[in-house]
């Protein structure tokens, strides 16, 4: 049955960026690529990816910082739905759809296209939150790292109930994974 899932990464206070909204704090720590957890093994199973619109920017401006738009490869293979209310850049040849659309709206169309796959809500927390509250994510899967930010862009900008069904570790990371509570 495919899952709606929430996968980021974390501070241990909760905060997936910073107030600037960089990502530093995650690359000073060291995870196994093959460890519990890991991308390479969760998307493989993403048939679908939504994202928001902070998310959209940060892979532009650091996916293809100093590069020719026409030399933008996107990174991803699965059709990615961009949430946003403005005109944004576009990456040439990528399967991106840009919609200001409810997420109730088109989620449906996501679990279409993703053929019995996964839906990855790649970022941000408020984005994973709005699926929440449409009732619509399924778990949330999030790498804890041992650094604390203080303040920042938070994990989930809202109260959700989940069950704690799995934790391990890989390098540095927790890695642990949450049903939503009724779904």
């Amino acid at each position: 049955m495919a899952r709606t899932q929430y996968y980021t990464a974390a501070t241990l206070d909760g905060f997936i960026a910073d107030e600037n909204h960089s990502l530093d704090w995650l690359f000073t720590r060291q995870q196994d690529p093959d460890g519990p957890g890991n991308y390479k093994d969760f998307i493989a199973e993403v048939g679908a990816v939504a994202m928001g619109r902070t998310t959209y920017d940060w892979v532009l401006d650091h996916e293809f910082a100093d590069e020719d738009p026409a030399d933008w490869k996107w990174p991803y293979e699965q059709p990615t739905w961009v949430f946003t209310r403005r005109e944004a850049r576009v990456v040439p040849d990528a399967d991106i759809r840009f919609t200001s659309g409810d997420v109730a709206g088109v989620h449906a169309e996501m679990v279409t296209t993703a053929g019995g796959k996964n839906v990855w809500v790649v970022g941000g927390g408020d984005l994973a939150g709005q699926f929440a509250d449409a009732g619509l994510l399924d778990d949330v899967l999030v790498s804890i790292a041992p650094v604390t930010l203080g303040a920042g862009a938070p994990l989930l900008p809202r109260r959700l109930e989940l069950h704690l069904e799995g934790v391990s570790r890989n390098g540095d990371f927790v890695a642990a994974r949450f049903a939503v509570a009724g779904r």
